[in-house]
C-alpha cells in the first residue's frame, strides 16, 4: 500500500466559526437545501454527528455516484478542525483502500478564514495515483464550499 498526499488551502471572507458551523457541523441540513440538484440528502447513520459517527451522502439522480459513507474521526468546534475518512462508495475504487481528509479553518487578519485541507489516498498494490486523477472531485468539494460561502455572505445572521 502506498499513500499519496495532497494539500491545498482556500481563503474566504467568512470567519472560521461561521464557515465551520455551516459547512461542517450543520452540513447534513444545509448542503442538501443549497444544492438539491447534486445532493439529495446527508444522513447521520451512526452516532450523534460527532467523532465516531458515520454519515452517508446520497447524491441526486443522474449523479456519477449513488452514495458514499464517511466516518468522522475528529470534530473540534473550538479549533475548527475536522478529520474524516471515506469508507464506502464515491471515489473508492478497486485501487483505493480509503481516503482521509484533514480540514482546519484558521482566522485571517481581515476577519475571514483560510481553510487548509490535506487529503491522503491509500492505494492498493502498486497502483499509482496522480493529481489529475482526483482533480474533478476536488473541484466539486470546492464548489460546494463556495456555495456555502455565498449563502453566508447573503445571510449575515446565519450561523453566528
Amino acid at each position: 500500500m502506498a499513500v499519496t498526499t495532497f494539500s491545498e488551502q482556500h481563503t474566504s471572507p467568512i470567519a472560521p466559526a461561521r464557515i465551520f458551523k455551516a459547512s461542517i457541523v450543520d452540513s447534513h441540513n444545509l448542503i442538501p437545501k443549497l444544492m438539491p440538484q447534486a445532493i439529495k440528502s446527508i444522513e447521520i447513520i451512526q452516532g450523534n454527528g460527532g467523532a465516531g459517527s458515520i454519515k452517508q451522502i446520497n447524491f441526486a439522480e443522474g449523479s456519477h455516484f449513488g452514495s458514499l459513507k464517511y466516518q468522522i474521526d475528529e470534530l473540534n468546534v473550538e479549533t475548527y478542525t475536522y478529520n474524516y475518512t471515506l469508507i464506502e462508495g464515491g471515489a473508492l475504487t478497486d485501487n483505493l483502500e480509503k481516503i482521509t481528509y484533514e480540514v482546519k479553518f484558521e482566522p485571517t487578519p481581515e476577519g475571514g478564514s483560510v481553510s487548509k485541507v490535506t487529503s491522503k489516498y491509500y492505494t492498493k498494490g502498486d497502483f499509482s495515483l496522480k493529481e489529475e486523477d482526483i482533480k474533478a472531485g476536488k473541484e466539486k468539494v470546492l464548489g460546494m464550499y463556495k456555495v456555502v460561502e455565498a449563502y453566508l455572505l447573503q445571510n449575515p445572521d446565519a450561523y453566528v
